[in-house]
């Protein structure tokens, strides 16, 4: 396989993946993050540190924005549940399994 189809192949499965994880707003970050160790947060950092490498100008709000599809204090407000006591346990007992990207490490 040559490099350009690789890439494009590669950014379909990662567009597949953030629509995927745009419909499933009823996932949240935190339980993502207990179970795979990265979350939707950790993509638009990812996503960011590409554009970086890249000396592509990227804010970290737009970054955020290309994962979650709306601005992430949209998101917060008509998404995001408070934490439960079992979820902040695991993510301490997880936290070495996260993403380096995460800073949770």
């Amino acid at each position: 396989m040559d490099e350009m189809t690789r890439l494009r192949l590669e950014a379909a499965a990662f567009r597949g993946l953030i629509g995927h994880l745009r419909e499933r707003t009823d996932v949240q970050n935190i339980d993502i993050m207990n179970l795979a160790g990265f979350c939707r947060n950790c993509l638009s950092k990812w996503y960011k540190a590409a554009a970086d490498a890249q000396g592509v100008e990227l804010s970290k709000e737009a970054a955020l924005e290309a994962v979650y599809g709306m601005p992430y204090s949209e998101w917060k407000s008509k998404y995001q549940k408070e934490a439960t006591e079992e979820q902040l346990r695991a993510f301490e007992q997880t936290k070495p399994l996260h993403a380096k990207i995460s800073g949770h490490t």
